[in-house]
């Protein structure tokens, strides 16, 4: 073969596969959000990894109560008899069944987990504990599903860092909020990847979508810290939403 034709059919493949090389980046581009729902595909992706899902097993609540965690969580929330609280990521209803009583027959808990089978033991125990103030409800990985104006606190304990949508969540949450109402975040200051949230990254992503920090606490006491958010001014636009940076 002659060097000319030699050298024609090397740049020949040359092109061929700089244009391979660009389709299938324009292809991967395409698909940079194919494993996230199309519900939430117009806001920013998390900047973080996420830890699977922890199962709440009815074992560890003699050792949170024996360090009475729930208890301090809600007279720090100002949980009081007649307020309507939703407790996200409910699991088998530690926290469900004392927000319960802390609301009384006055007040409602909404009962919220995307675990079907979780939701399941959850009802089992509400109809044998005859929790009448309390209600259950499915919700998505993007969206709490919440009625709207409806809440006074809403909880999110040892649950926020395994929220793989977060953007989308929490600003899907705030029309639920009554005016004054408060999310309250209980957590570990860890990564997200050993089920927990550094503060800064938490106090980020709810500011990205609105929310003004109100208090943070750290509480060893209840093995992590307390924080609580307040939604200021009109939602964003989803536009508007910039991600944060976990660096």
């Amino acid at each position: 073969m002659s060097t000319d034709r030699l050298g024609r059919r090397m740049a020949g493949f040359g092109l061929t596969a700089a244009a391979l090389a660009l389709l299938g980046a324009c292809q991967l581009g395409a698909d940079d959000d194919a494993d996230r729902p199309e519900t939430a595909r117009g806001f920013p992706r998390a900047d973080r990894p996420v830890a699977g899902v922890v199962s709440n097993e009815f074992s560890n609540e003699e050792a949170r109560d024996d360090r009475n965690e729930a208890t301090k969580v809600m007279d720090l929330a100002g949980i009081t008899p007649g307020m309507t609280v939703a407790d996200i990521g409910a699991g088998n209803g530690y926290y469900t069944v004392r927000l319960a009583e802390r609301v009384g027959a006055g007040g409602r808990v909404l009962a919220q987990d995307i675990d079907d089978a979780a939701l399941k033991r959850l009802g089992t125990r509400v109809e044998r504990e005859r929790l009448d103030n309390v209600s259950i409800k499915p919700g998505d990985i993007d969206d709490p599903r919440l009625p709207e104006n409806s809440f006074d606190r809403v909880f999110m304990v040892h649950m926020y860092h395994e929220v793989t949508e977060p953007y989308a969540f929490i600003s899907r949450l705030r029309p639920a909020l009554k005016p004054g109402g408060q999310v309250i975040v209980v957590d570990v200051d860890r990564p997200t990847n050993r089920h927990g949230i550094p503060p800064k990254l938490l106090f980020c992503e709810f500011e990205a979508v609105g929310y003004k920090l109100v208090e943070f606490i750290e509480k060893p006491d209840i093995a992590g810290y307390f924080a609580r958010f307040e939604a200021v001014g009109p939602a964003l636009d989803v536009s508007k939403i910039k991600g944060c940076d976990q660096a």
